[in-house]
Order: structure tokens, then C-alpha cells, then sequence
């Protein structure tokens, strides 16, 4: 089984898109550990606030597996793939880490935007604080502690997975 970290976002309907896409984990791969939400601003386009958050997994799937998988969950809460890249999003669905794994085919790993972004450092540093970045090999919570972003765009939401 190889540990897998993943990046859940959406701005349209967003309760209802991120609770589905937990479900839809949750129901295929069993036990998963979920971050806090965090509403955040759109990044690279005037549009409504995000939901954003992380969640861990075990899987014994193969990287292109995974991948399909999260493509079918987008695709079943209407997620256009024709769309421009930074848009409105029904559900985003984005492998983060996969193990240790490093590799530029698609699906890159680890995903740049661990570095990049408030958004996706923060949770990842919130259920996965010990985990080390495969290639700059510090542990997420001294990434999130030296992050230089603006973390008073991340407010937190309360959703209660329990009835997802």
C-alpha cells in the first residue's frame, strides 16, 4: 500500500462538490484522513472563493489508477473538461504525493503547487505535519512554518464529513 496525499478544490457549489468527493474516496479506498477547509480566493482569475482541502489515503492502486479514479469522481459532480485552467471548478481533484514517488510524466509528482500555494501547503502540512517532500526533503510543518504567502487568505470552514 503506498500513502497518497490529495488536493480537493471547488468553487461552484462547493459543500456540496467536496462532501461528494469525500464520499466517493471514502467508499473506494476506505479510511482516509482529512484536513480541515479552508476558503480561499480564486488564484489566476476573478471568480467565486474556493473550498479547498487535503486528504491521505493507503492505496494499492498504480498512479495511473489513482488518477483515473479521481478523473471519474470529477467527471460524476460535472466537472468540464474543456475548461480554461484557472477557472470555475465543480470539483478538482490533484495528486499531490504518491509515496516517495518523483516524476515528470503526467501526473508530475510531487505536484508543484505543494511549494506554490497557501491552499494546498497548509493542509497538507495540517493531516501529514512529519511527512518529508521527496526532493526538498523538509517535513511539511517546517515548510508550512516558513511559507511566505498570505495565510490570512485561508479561513477556515467547518464541514462535517460524518453525514458526507
Amino acid at each position: 500500500m503506498t500513502r497518497t496525499y490529495l488536493s480537493i478544490g471547488s468553487n461552484i457549489e462547493p459543500e456540496k462538490n467536496v462532501r461528494a468527493a469525500v464520499k466517493a474516496l471514502q467508499a473506494q479506498y476506505g479510511d482516509i484522513v482529512i484536513s480541515p477547509v479552508y476558503q480561499t480566493p480564486a488564484v489566476g482569475f476573478a471568480g467565486d472563493d474556493f473550498y479547498n482541502l487535503v486528504i491521505g489515503l493507503d492505496t494499492a492502486d498504480s498512479v495511473e489508477a489513482l488518477a483515473t479514479a479521481c478523473r471519474a469522481i470529477e467527471t460524476a459532480q460535472g466537472r468540464q473538461r474543456e475548461a480554461q485552467r484557472f477557472s470555475a471548478r465543480t470539483l478538482d481533484i490533484d495528486i499531490l504525493l504518491f509515496g516517495d514517488l518523483v516524476r515528470a510524466s503526467a501526473p508530475s509528482l510531487p505536484r508543484d503547487e505543494i511549494l506554490k500555494y497557501a491552499f494546498v501547503l497548509k493542509p497538507l502540512a495540517d493531516v501529514a505535519p512529519d511527512a518529508r517532500h521527496p526532493i526538498d526533503g523538509r517535513r511539511f510543518a517546517d515548510l508550512w512554518a516558513a511559507f511566505s504567502d498570505e495565510p490570512e487568505d485561508l479561513e477556515p470552514v467547518h464541514l462535517d464529513f460524518a453525514s458526507a
